[in-house]
């Protein structure tokens, strides 16, 4: 049986991330970075893929506590055993350059006894690295006369070749397989059992006892150890430093903050890009198809992600995801992709990988996303209607980013015509999609803005005419007057959630009669008993996919935001707060809630849907509804923590 998504803590170290379970085990972790094959990959499949658990033996166990320390990535979990109780501390180092995973076990009271089964794989599972228990004593010390002699650093396979164990002092565990190579210290290691590594250990009140994952590559020198107090005191300031600049008002700031501090978890913190999610293929439709590898790098979710960081203080942050979005586009504007690899790489095939069983047998499992290839007409409107954003927030535009701009207006004159396959990345026939047609006006009426509000060089009137051609079609072709609605592709009666941005980019008013209509036909055909919204009806076939998904979480809170700005509070407020109940005890959220069986589903954690929530939050703001009701907790959920400074 799968575990809940919404069982799952995020662990970063900004170059990488895990989920580490509510009951101890860590089931996805790819090394050294986001979108590498993982080393544990039971999440999608079983634990011989791939798993690290760290658990009290005794089987009537209970997790009093699990929660963050606030304001961090630092994920602890409090264990009560009839003997006593233990604290699992779980987090990844930030700022060492080393890509690793600590867990630390503390007895609080009592003695309890600990279990853990570390199956150590590569390539998302299917690789059993060869692995040997080595004997570290002096290593160091012979590295550093090796290197001062002229030889080479010794690598992980001589350690295996020279170092065997004979004893328990200084030992470490090696595991290596082509390129990759894995080191476990620590005081507990546990002892080879087949293919997995198994033991058992106990803690007693005031006894601490650290182990340490630390990838690299087999050919470089084996890491040396580092002191974890420092580097988890390290990690907790770091993270604590970084939100409280946050500026944040109103009484869901600590769902703000938490979603601004997981769009920082998602960033690459070298290159700037950030990942759509942390996982692949967790499914939209369980049991069914619909999985996606969400570990790369979209324009729409980095133009967002510029957005909400600049708006809440982070104008550095803000500064080098631009950098990053001028990075990825450079080139000749016919390349424009919709997503990128999280250092700008653009060759991103989509795979299946048949060995593994799918969550909740969910195939296939994908890497690679084969959208890459699409094209999406509302793309360049998104990049421009932020960068408009930043430039009325005082940013000035520099030798490249305006000139990369007029590139991309030119590249939506030359498509202006072309079919595309909308926002939602259809795979059945392109279509003249409403939302990407108001996104294109957008386009050419920031250029319009560019010149003449801000003085930049530029034809203003040929993009005037451009957007007004535009409008008047979108009317014709994309608004039907007699259910006064727009529609999800020209000419046809289906709607769709992405009309809710329509209001967003200024096409026009929230509370003018053809967005109040338009509403009310989403509300009649796309939003459930429970108020959530679906993308779309994707009966229509229109996707080219077999029907199914659940509502989708980003779109809900754009539901919430146009509620708040029409003047409809207090059921935004009603939304809003159910929406904010359905985040886990970690204030995570994933792509989409299955209201039927009320948990989450698709990937987690979802930067789009912590997006959409900072927007909600802002436009509640804006229209003075800040009083927060009590969350609607999740009926299978376990008594959550105290509020804390998230």
């Amino acid at each position: 049986m799968s575990t809940p998504i919404e069982d799952y803590a995020l662990l970063s170290d900004q170059q990488t991330g895990a989920l580490v379970s509510r009951y101890g085990s860590i089931d996805w972790l790819c090394f050294p970075r986001f979108d590498c094959p993982s080393v544990f990959a039971s999440l999608l499949g079983t634990e011989d893929n791939g798993r690290w658990a760290l658990s009290p033996s005794d089987a009537s166990a209970e997790v009093v506590e699990w929660a963050y320390i606030p304001g961090t990535f630092v994920a602890q979990t409090r264990w009560k055993t009839n003997d006593g109780e233990a604290l699992v501390t779980d987090f990844m180092p930030v700022g060492d350059g080393r890509p690793s995973l600590v867990r630390r076990v503390e007895g609080l009271s009592g003695r309890v006894e600990m279990t853990q089964d570390i199956r150590l794989r590569f390539g998302y599972g299917r690789i059993i690295p060869w692995v040997s228990r080595a004997t570290m004593s002096d290593a160091y010390d012979a590295d550093e006369a090796a290197e001062a002699a002229g030889s080479a650093v010794r690598s992980a396979a001589w350690y295996m070749a020279h170092h065997h164990s004979t004893s328990p002092e200084n030992e470490v565990i090696l595991a290596i397989a082509g390129p990759d190579a894995l080191i476990l210290r620590g005081d507990a290691l546990p002892t080879a059992d087949g293919d997995r590594h198994f033991g058992t250990f106990t803690v007693t009140e005031g006894e601490k006892k650290d182990l340490e994952l630390v990838w690299f590559p087999s050919h470089d020198p084996v890491p040396a150890p580092v002191d974890l107090n420092e580097a988890l005191d390290s990690t907790i300031g770091y993270w604590k430093q970084w939100i409280s600049r946050a500026r944040v008002e109103g009484d869901y700031g600590r769902f703000v903050r938490r979603s601004l501090l997981t769009l920082r978890a998602l960033t690459h913190e070298r290159t700037g890009g950030i990942v759509a999610a942390l996982t692949t293929s967790l499914p939209e439709e369980f049991g069914g198809g619909r999985n996606w590898d969400y570990r790369y790098c979209w324009l729409r979710d980095a133009a967002l992600t510029l957005e909400a960081m600049m708006k809440h203080g982070y104008e550095e942050e803000a500064m080098a995801w631009r950098q990053w979005l001028l990075r990825a586009v450079a080139g000749d504007p016919e390349d424009l992709q919709i997503m990128y690899g999280i250092g700008g790489e653009r060759n991103l095939p989509e795979t299946e990988l048949d060995f593994l069983s799918g969550y909740e047998d969910s195939k296939p499992v994908r890497v690679g996303n084969g959208a890459v290839g699409q094209y999406q007409a509302d793309v360049v409107g998104e990049v421009l209607v932020v960068l408009e954003k930043l430039r009325e927030m005082g940013v000035e535009e520099d030798a490249f980013s305006w000139p990369l701009q007029l590139a991309l207006l030119n590249f939506a004159e030359k498509h202006l015509d072309d079919p595309d396959h909308g926002i939602w990345e259809m795979r059945g026939e392109k279509k003249h999609f409403t939302h990407s047609r108001v996104m294109q006006w957008a386009a050419f009426d920031r250029g319009v803005r560019a010149v003449r509000e801000h003085g930049l060089p530029g034809d203003a009137d040929r993009w005037e005419r451009l957007r007004d051609g535009l409008a008047e079609e979108i009317w014709a072709k994309g608004f039907n007057r007699e259910l006064n609605s727009f529609t999800q592709t020209y000419e046809s009666t289906e709607v769709d959630a992405s009309l809710l941005v329509i209001a967003q980019v200024g096409f026009v008013a929230y509370d003018s009669p053809e967005m109040l209509g338009t509403v009310a036909r989403l509300e009649k055909d796309l939003v459930d008993e429970d108020g959530l919204i679906l993308r779309y009806r994707t009966e229509s076939g229109l996707d080219g996919l077999e029907p199914g998904e659940h509502p989708f979480l980003a779109c809900c809170f754009w539901l919430v935001e146009q509620y708040a700005y029409s003047g409809r509070v207090e059921e935004a407020k009603t939304l809003m707060d159910k929406l904010c109940g359905y985040a886990n005890d970690m204030k995570l959220m994933a792509e989409e809630y299955a209201t039927d069986r009320q948990r989450m589903a698709g990937n987690f954690p979802q930067a789009f849907s912590h997006l959409g929530l900072v927007r909600a939050a802002d436009a509640l703001v804006d229209v003075g509804a800040t009083t927060l009701t009590k969350p609607e907790p999740r009926p299978d959920s376990e008594a959550r923590p105290a509020d804390d400074a998230d």
